[in-house]
């Protein structure tokens, strides 16, 4: 993920971070409410520090974690800490069903004429690389990322594939409905 980082406290988290080699939690916000559940990142690189220290950087999703405790003041720092856990996950999906998402996800994409190239062969892909491609919602991806076998988000995201493909189809149908409206259609010969 590519981040502006221009707050007071986030410049100073990520100097801390990309001089030390540490990584950092971003816990998602629902409805101004931080989320348990969140992705350590590592920050990959620094793209440009602008003269006001404002920064841009590509981070990458190390694991995920569930907040136990927030710590809202450490000493010496802007930034909020906090007690996390680090549930184990099973990272062993099965190839034939994420051969299906991608199918899905690729079908989804040219119903909605867009192109998104991923980084890696089809066989090294995990649900994790391809969710933000698969148009969840925050709630949604809260939901996979509190999923911890590999095999249960594939399945997730298939159901939730199969869904935006219905939709998606029935708003063409409806749009092509809405076309004939008003113009002359062929009926073909009718005996009256």
């Amino acid at each position: 993920m590519n981040l502006h980082i221009f707050e007071p406290r986030y410049k100073q988290l990520i100097k801390e971070c990309f001089s030390d080699v540490k990584p950092f939690g971003i816990p998602a916000v629902i409805n101004q409410q931080i989320g348990e559940i969140g992705t350590l990142v590592k920050v990959q690189e620094l793209v440009k520090v602008y003269d006001n220290g404002e920064m841009d950087i590509r981070t990458k999703g190390v694991t995920v974690f569930r907040l136990l405790e927030l710590i809202k003041r450490i000493p010496d720092k802007l930034y909020s800490g906090a007690i996390v856990h680090y549930p184990p996950t099973n990272e062993n999906g099965s190839k034939l069903l994420m051969k299906k998402v991608l199918e899905r996800l690729r079908e989804m994409h040219g119903l909605l004429k867009i192109t998104k190239p991923f980084n890696k062969p089809d066989e090294k892909l995990s649900a994790y690389d391809i969710a933000h491609h698969a148009g969840l919602s925050i709630e949604e991806e809260q939901e996979l990322l509190g999923l911890t076998q590999e095999i249960q988000r594939q399945e997730y995201l298939k159901r939730h594939l199969n869904k935006m493909i219905s939709v998606l189809t029935e708003t063409e149908a409806l749009k092509e409905k809405i076309k004939l409206n008003g113009h002359f259609k062929n009926a073909g010969s009718m005996e009256l």
